[in-house]
């Protein structure tokens, strides 16, 4: 059992061996955090939630109603799902068991926190990337932390347009936003003259 406090809120969780940093919360998650205010009205993803928690933290803060949270694993779904209870947040949450986002059918997230699996291929956090971009609402925030620098980097801005990066205790923090689509200028129509017409211009000149 892990009891902690974040964000003034108290919090226990309960793990097991096969949870990623089962015995105290990870420092690269708690620093993700530090760096992102929950609103009232926002929509959150937690992606690749562990044992729970950012979306349960989320949920305390903005209701159950209006977070997502999802992994691949059984583990960690069934212990998410025992401490949304054991935290009082389980009503309305939606704990949901996807590869990626390949089983979420949401979107027009406002906020998409994620920290990749460190030893995973460049496949994942580029599923992360490319579909969580697509899953967020313009004006959405998707922030990412892990140990690396330079790919993430490279890959969010080549997907966002920019990214701003805080590095916290040796972690990196990418907070990109999706910027609202500009809206298409028309031309200005070029009214038609006849041939006639263009002759007699052309004369003139």
């Amino acid at each position: 059992m892990i009891d902690t406090t974040i964000k003034n809120i108290s919090l226990h969780f309960h793990t097991n061996e096969e949870a990623f940093s089962p015995n105290s919360i990870d420092t690269g998650t708690l620093a993700m955090l530090s760096l992102v205010d929950f609103k009232e009205k926002d929509k959150v993803l937690d992606l690749g939630c562990g044992y729970g928690v950012v979306g349960i933290l989320a949920s305390k803060i903005i209701g159950s109603k209006n977070v997502i949270m999802c992994d691949i694993s059984d583990n960690a779904i069934s212990l998410s799902r025992e401490n949304a209870i054991l935290n009082e947040v389980d009503t309305d949450l939606t704990i949901q068991k996807s590869d990626g986002l390949r089983n979420i059918t949401e979107d027009n997230f406002t906020i998409i926190l994620s920290n990749p699996p460190y030893h995973a291929d460049f496949s994942v956090p580029k599923h992360f990337i490319e579909e969580g971009y697509r899953r967020l609402t313009p004006g959405g925030t998707l922030y990412m932390v892990t140990k690396r620098r330079d790919w993430y980097k490279n890959k969010i801005i080549s997907v966002f347009g920019g990214v701003t990066i805080r590095e916290i205790d040796g972690y990196q923090i990418f907070i990109a936003k999706k910027q609202p689509r500009k809206p298409r200028q028309e031309k200005p129509s070029t009214p038609c003259m006849s041939k006639k017409l263009q002759r007699k211009l052309a004369k003139k000149r």
